[in-house]
């Protein structure tokens, strides 16, 4: 699986803090087995998001999107605006289950506003800022997101061989 990650965040765009939740995406992403394509960090506006998922789902091809950043309740958090204006599809469940988790640990997991959703073949997921949130919320999606790209890939069957009755 192809994986890239992008870091919305105007204080590391600029180089005033280090990004601290990509790189524990980075690691999280390597320790299944999988790919990391690309490792962007880009500023809250939302036409930067938007084309660089835009570049990630159409020009590169690649299988899956992690955002990390964006996701509150702030002036300048626009991640979920910026995605669902790109995808084509929604695909709730990821978000929906990330802030389960996350209220089990604190009443502010339900002040993520991360989104998913499907452009072309690409699954494109925010999460939260924090390298903490970030842990906890990968983890909870991890097992669902190969079945989710066998099935982006056309194979409905993901994996499995239909049972025949005879």
């Amino acid at each position: 699986m192809r994986v890239s990650i992008v870091t919305v965040s105007d204080r590391s765009a600029s180089g005033e803090r280090d990004d601290l939740s990509g790189p524990v995406l980075e690691e999280l992403v390597t320790r299944e087995g999988w790919s990391v394509s690309s490792y962007d960090i880009v500023p809250d506006e939302s036409e930067q998001i938007e084309k660089r998922l835009l570049d990630l789902a159409d020009t590169d091809g690649v299988d899956l999107v992690l955002t990390t950043g964006g996701t509150g309740f702030g002036p300048r958090d626009v991640t979920p605006e910026a995605t669902m204006r790109i995808v084509e599809r929604h695909a709730p469940g990821f978000a929906e289950v990330m802030r389960l988790e996350s209220t089990k640990k604190t009443p502010h997991g339900m002040l993520s506003r991360g989104v998913s959703g499907i452009r072309g073949a690409t699954l494109i997921v925010n999460l939260p800022g924090s390298p903490k949130a970030v842990r906890e919320c990968f983890a909870a999606i991890a097992p669902a997101l190969p079945h989710a790209i066998q099935l982006l890939h056309g194979d409905t069957d993901g994996g499995h061989e239909s049972k025949k009755t005879e």
